[in-house]
C-alpha cells in the first residue's frame, strides 16, 4: 500500500495527448495511470491506441475521457 501512496503524485498527473479516432485528431486528457493501462490493454490486443481509442469511442455514452477511464476500470475488474 505503502509504494501505490508514493507513487500518487506521479500516477495522478494529468497528462494531454493526441489520439485519432475514426480518422480524426483530437486531444485527450487522462491522468498517468489511466494513459499506462490503456497502451498495455492495446498491446495484449495487438492493436494501437488510436484503434483502441476508436472502439471505445463508437460505444461511449458520455466524454471520451470518462468512457476511457470506465472501460480501463471495466478491464482491470475481469
Amino acid at each position: 500500500m505503502q509504494n501505490i501512496i508514493e507513487t500518487l503524485p506521479h500516477q495522478s498527473a494529468n497528462k494531454k495527448r493526441s489520439v485519432v479516432v475514426a480518422g480524426h485528431r483530437t486531444s485527450v486528457s487522462l491522468e498517468n495511470v489511466f494513459w499506462d493501462h490503456l497502451r498495455k490493454i492495446a498491446k495484449a490486443r495487438r492493436i494501437s491506441v488510436n484503434e483502441l481509442v476508436t472502439e471505445i469511442d463508437q460505444s461511449r455514452d458520455g466524454s471520451l475521457s470518462s468512457a476511457i477511464r470506465v472501460f480501463i476500470l471495466e478491464n482491470l475488474r475481469k
